[in-house]
């Protein structure tokens, strides 16, 4: 199938070359170009301007965030380049008001729309591991299916609006804080007794905890690696806030949502970007002074 794809980040990226292994046609779109260059090397078309990557049936873009998307589509006018009925599948992780908007803006142009973001880190999406939440009119979705699953292990179908897969995958991630949190808090109260992080961790994620969030997450906690960022910080801290304004447009009451903000702000006043989320575990110790007290 002829695709474009637009935003090539770590994920991006490696979304794309899994679409070029499966045998796909696939033009490359980002503002930084160098970007493209492995990519081009796997065979992809490289595209001078966004427009001239949605001329195939299918465009897949992830982006950062809700600006970045708005940007692109919006007050760039990509969508206005695009083709009546052309496919937009959209991974970017973005909130519940802008996903209806964009829906919106699609459907008065006559365009498909697909909300599919993904729950992995970029090596799951170097490897075809990530599980893909998928949205939208149901024939649209199985028309894109077969190019998820080159990029998925599993593709998780949630209904026709598309703000569905966007609700789930911000509550997913806030749920992946909060037990980022709980490890880095529990990690130092384990610290501070004596136990080091890593046996403590080692006990929780082989027995009560076997999960692959808390045992990945675990493993940076405990080896104290948060570079390069799975998941950068930043990130993390624009996700929490997607989940309390859509918590807020439905008064949904997420206390812990509103700890988790903050304890990611403490973070970033620190002035580190550019490292993962899991460097909560470093604000945890630094409360409770461990460093200091040679713990």
């Amino acid at each position: 199938m002829k695709v474009g794809f637009i935003g090539l980040g770590a994920m991006g990226s490696a979304m794309a070359s899994n679409l070029l292994k499966a045998g796909h046609e696939v033009t490359v779109w980002n503002r930084s170009p160098a970007a493209t260059e492995p990519l081009a090397s796997l065979g992809a078309k490289v595209a001078k301007s966004a427009d001239r990557a949605v001329l195939g049936d299918v465009v897949f873009s992830m982006l950062a965030n809700d600006q970045a998307v708005r940007d692109v589509f919006l007050t760039d006018g990509l969508l206005d380049a695009m083709d009546k009925g052309m496919v937009h599948v959209n991974h970017a992780t973005i909130s519940v008001a802008l996903a209806r908007e964009i829906a919106a803006e699609h459907a008065q142009r006559g365009l498909e729309y697909v909300a599919a973001p993904v729950f992995g880190r970029p090596d799951a999406a170097a490897a075809g591991r990530l599980n893909i939440l998928a949205a939208g009119k149901p024939a649209v979705v199985a028309r894109v299916h077969p190019l998820l699953e080159a990029m998925g292990s599993r593709v998780w179908p949630l209904g026709n609006a598309p703000e569905r897969a966007n609700v789930v995958k911000i509550a997913g991630n806030f749920m992946i804080c909060a037990a980022i949190e709980s490890m880095a808090e529990a990690s130092a109260l384990a610290r501070a007794h004596g136990v080091g992080a890593a046996d403590f961790l080692e006990v929780m994620t082989g027995s009560l905890f076997a999960a692959p969030a808390y045992q990945g997450y675990a493993k940076l906690i405990a080896e104290q690696r948060y570079s390069p960022a799975g998941f950068a910080l930043p990130l993390g801290y624009k996700d929490i806030g997607l989940a309390l304004s859509a918590a807020d447009a439905t008064r949904v009451p997420l206390p812990l949502a509103g700890l988790l903000r903050d304890n990611l702000l403490e973070a970033l006043s620190s002035g580190v970007e550019d490292v993962d989320w899991a460097i909560l575990a470093q604000v945890a110790a630094r409360r409770a002074h461990l460093d200091e007290r040679g713990l």
